[in-house]
């Protein structure tokens, strides 16, 4: 008779749908924040550290996003005609050289603004094809009814790392200068592009021949137009981010630097923010509002309060406690809004779609930016970051008017499901105007 124990199944070291292409998109992705976070406080302290002023700031932050907005259509057509992962590395390898560059000129000391220009442009453009793949390349490798979770999981790791990196980034910017934290930027680039290049792509149908570029952006258009609950979040987010984003990137810096004590401090204010986002990414792993644009839209009503912080301004403390809710609450609409795109958009278009949403909601950012600067000169610091708080609260609440923004409804079986036409009428799609659940009901209690 055989007495000897069975043997014990081994323990699996990630869930199933942790496949090999999510580990390594989380695992390149995490790198590149902890650099990328630390970078944004680095080039702003590199305008300032050579004699540049608030518009400086602002422009040079144009100069980043400018590029990004005017490639980002191409970018999104690119993705879903080549290989993802491709694009990604080669949009990562261009990121590597420029950032390597530009903190070449900084340790070399006084860096003219041009070049400081040139530089954040190169990596713009980077960034405009980066952006689309990624967002495919991400939707492509997870499926089921654990989508949310996977969304959540990778974005706490991603905002984990940005964490990380702010803090990080602070102060080395305090303590070594910004070129030095601009070189580390360069270096993750360097080892997040070589991690790409090991995904694998055999699962994504090949694409089928069509009528080239521009036929590729008319089909993404009208998958885009088609979805009220989709170009109106856009048009939400192009004046949302848009002032979300002078006020951190232009006067965040400023109010630190003549309020606060410095880059330290902002540092960690943003580290604050990143802290917020794990939480709201560890909430978002085990809440799965139904109603998920709701609920995501709700959420943004708190970013109007950084503006606002900043113009009082608070001290430190009270400012990261401020950065800390708004981090929670943007990740709630991140995963929510990251879930209805997977749920909603056939997988061949997922590239170009998310190159719109991307050029949609960042296409004001360059404006926005370039303007801060003068906006402070005619209206004082104070009221301007008082008028970004309010646009916030304004096209929030507008877009609460949309039926499918309140209504649309999460699958509760996403397997075997088939991905609804716009307009298609699918029961997994939006509810009808008027019409709830028990389950609807219950979600909006939760968050409230």
């Amino acid at each position: 008779m055989n007495n000897a124990e069975p043997p014990v199944p081994r323990r699996r070291r990630r869930p199933s749908w942790a496949g090999r292409n999510y580990t390594l998109l989380t695992a390149a992705a995490i790198i590149t924040n902890l650099g990328s976070h630390g970078a944004l406080i680095a080039a702003a302290f590199a305008v300032l550290d050579a004699g540049g002023d608030g518009g400086d700031v602002g422009l040079v932050a144009a100069a980043r996003t400018l590029p990004l907005v005017l490639f980002l259509l191409i970018g999104g057509a690119v993705a879903d005609r080549l290989p993802r992962h491709h694009v990604m590395v080669a949009a990562n390898a261009l990121n590597c050289v420029s950032q390597a560059a530009f903190a070449a000129l900084v340790i070399a000391g006084e860096p003219q603004l041009w070049q400081m220009m040139l530089l954040c442009g190169l990596g713009g453009v980077g960034q405009a094809f980066f952006g689309p793949a990624a967002e495919g390349m991400l939707m492509s490798s997870v499926s089921g009814e654990q989508v949310s979770r996977a969304f959540a999981l990778y974005r706490m790791a991603m905002q984990g790392a940005g964490l990380g990196g702010a803090a990080l980034g602070g102060l080395m910017v305090s303590a070594l200068g910004p070129g030095w934290v601009l070189a580390v930027d360069a270096a993750a680039f360097a080892l997040a592009g070589t991690l790409r290049m090991f995904l694998d792509v055999s699962h994504i149908p090949p694409r089928a021949p069509g009528g080239g570029l521009l036929a590729d952006l008319r089909d993404g258009w009208r998958e885009f137009i088609g979805r009220p609950w989709l170009w109106s979040i856009v048009a939400q987010f192009s004046v949302v981010v848009a002032v979300v984003g002078a006020a951190e990137s232009v006067f965040g810096p400023l109010v630190a630097r003549d309020e606060l004590g410095g880059a330290g401090p902002w540092g960690l204010a943003l580290g604050a923010f990143g802290a917020g986002t794990v939480g709201g990414a560890f909430l978002m792993m085990r809440w799965k509002p139904r109603r998920l644009l709701l609920a995501g839209t709700l959420c943004v009503f708190p970013l109007a309060a950084p503006s606002a912080a900043l113009a009082v301004p608070l001290p430190v403390a009270g400012l990261a406690a401020v950065m800390f809710v708004s981090g929670v609450a943007i990740e709630v609409f991140g995963v929510s809004w990251m879930t209805a795109m997977h749920q909603e958009i056939p997988e061949e278009k997922l590239s170009r779609v998310a190159a719109y949403d991307w050029f949609g909601s960042i296409a004001m950012v360059p404006l926005a930016t370039a303007l801060a600067g003068p906006a402070e000169s005619a209206f004082g610091r104070g009221p301007s970051l008082w008028g970004c708080a309010l646009l916030v609260v304004l096209v929030t609440a507008a877009v609460l008017l949309v039926p499918d923004v309140r209504h649309l409804t999460r699958r509760t079986k996403e397997a075997g499901a088939s991905v609804p036409s716009p307009g298609s009428g699918s029961a997994s799609g939006p509810a009808p105007a008027g019409e709830t659940s028990a389950d609807d009901e219950r979600s909006v209690g939760r968050l409230g």
